[in-house]
């Protein structure tokens, strides 16, 4: 397995900005797919964003043309840049890892799972 550490969550203003980072260690070679979640109303995790090690990235709905997903393999991190924030961002998220190419929307896809950073955005 690999370990996952969030970092970069706060508490911000409603149109502010964030940029999260989630830094592997252990066995990266098994994040083939990366992917961020969130808890939601009758989920414990909601898919945000997420991406293969090609690069290729998928994102929900309700962040797409707001939340930028991306990662460098050389430093074994994962980003998620947060911009026009709304207060039903509020959430923690939670970074994933998984060993093969998978849909990335799929919470049980993925292997390893960090503890979570808190992002509160206020109105």
């Amino acid at each position: 397995q690999v370990q996952l550490v969030e970092s970069g969550g706060g508490l911000v203003q409603a149109g502010g900005s964030l940029r999260l980072s989630c830094a592997a260690s252990g066995h990266t070679s098994s994040t083939f797919t990366m992917g961020w979640f969130r808890p939601a109303p009758g989920k414990e995790r909601e898919f945000v964003a997420g991406i293969w090690l090609t690069s290729r990235t998928y994102y929900a709905d309700s962040v797409k043309g707001r939340f930028t997903i991306s990662r460098d393999n050389a430093k074994n991190t994962l980003y998620l840049q947060m911009n026009s924030l709304k207060p039903e961002d509020t959430a923690v998220y939670s970074c994933a890892a998984a060993r093969e190419f998978v849909a990335p929307t799929v919470p049980t896809n993925f292997d390893s799972w960090g503890q979570g950073t808190q992002v509160t955005v206020s109105s």
